[in-house]
């Protein structure tokens, strides 16, 4: 991701007129449009379908990217009437429970908070739109892209103009809305493709292996706009997602990748508390820091299934952007003190 923005907005590093200076700017104008618009139709979507929507906190005790093996992520402490928490990066467990409330499944649309540092793809704080459903992998899977759909094509309906102008074109809203298939293949497949390139997979040691954006990047090159790559290896992905199998090796978890690289990442989650566990351990995180999601899935095990978009990463996508810091109309970064 080494393009330049199609346009300037003046900068996404922020200044002390940068909030005063971008509201001219038609630029903003839409992306104003677009996020309601996303609230609109996520809302609509789920209501549909008869799932809840959560409210829920920004804090948390259980993280759902810890510092264990497959954590992709740093969790954000904070210190609040002299106890330590967090602020959620996730609150996928919560989902999960808001499934035992209502079996047609659960979501929310609210921030996460990641403490490593903002990048061209990477936000501190960023918009999660995020689902727990029951049912397994490929039910999810199916469900991420009719969700999708019904976004690109209420965009087309309600923006295309204005999109065009932005992105240059709007062909790439159009592939999604009227149905391309998604190309599928395992994390397997994907690194056997791409064993020419040294840059396309790393490895994380032990064997374990993760694809580099660089090859998520080659794979949308070269095989589709639109790709799933499913089954990553199980120590390579956070400790909730499910096995595959008894070998503990690969996980039935799925990736979306489109635009700036994965944007949808979903999985099928642990049916009980026994296998959780082994999870726990085989992760090396220490069980006891997630009791009450153990005792949980113990007394009432379910087959539920979730998915997680970060809606900064779609707008990249829907926009043609190049650096997601541009689509923060109020930057926030982590260790700067900023206003508004």
């Amino acid at each position: 991701m080494t393009q330049q923005p199609r346009f300037d907005h003046g900068g996404w590093r922020p200044d002390a007129d940068r909030f005063i200076r971008i509201m001219d700017d038609p630029f903003y104008r839409l992306l104003i449009g677009l996020q309601d618009l996303a609230t609109r139709v996520t809302t609509r979507f789920w209501t549909e379908r008869g799932a809840k929507c959560m409210h829920l906190p920004i804090t948390t005790d259980s993280v759902s990217s810890p510092m264990g093996l497959g954590s992709d992520s740093a969790p954000v402490s904070v210190e609040m009437f002299d106890r330590k928490t967090y602020l959620a990066d996730s609150m996928q467990f919560m989902l999960e429970y808001g499934c035992r409330f209502n079996e047609d499944g659960v979501w929310y649309l609210m921030p996460s908070f990641r403490g490593e540092d903002a990048d061209a793809t990477h936000l501190n704080q960023f918009f999660h739109s995020e689902a727990e459903i029951s049912g397994g992998l490929d039910d999810v899977m199916r469900t991420s892209e009719e969700y999708l759909r019904e976004l690109a094509r209420t965009v087309l309906t309600e923006y295309a103009d204005e999109l065009a102008r932005v992105a240059g074109s709007v062909q790439h809203v159009e592939r999604m809305a009227t149905g391309d298939t998604f190309a599928r293949m395992t994390f397997a497949e994907a690194a056997a493709r791409l064993s020419d390139d040294e840059a396309a997979v790393r490895t994380l040691g032990d064997g374990i292996r993760t694809l580099t954006r660089h090859g998520e990047l080659r794979l949308l090159k070269e095989i589709s706009p639109f790709v799933w790559v499913t089954h990553y290896d199980h120590l390579s992905v956070p400790f909730y997602q499910a096995y595959e199998d008894d070998s503990m090796r690969s996980a039935r978890n799925a990736d979306l990748l489109f635009g700036p690289g994965e944007v949808v990442g979903c999985g099928e989650r642990h049916t009980d508390g026994k296998a959780l566990v082994r999870a726990l351990n085989h992760h090396e995180v220490p069980v006891e820091s997630y009791d009450w999601y153990v005792r949980m899935k113990t007394e009432t095990p379910r087959l539920t299934s979730g998915f997680g978009m970060g809606m900064e990463r779609w707008l990249m996508w829907l926009l043609d952007q190049y650096d997601i810091r541009e689509l923060q109309l109020v930057p926030r970064l982590n260790g700067v003190s900023l206003r508004p």
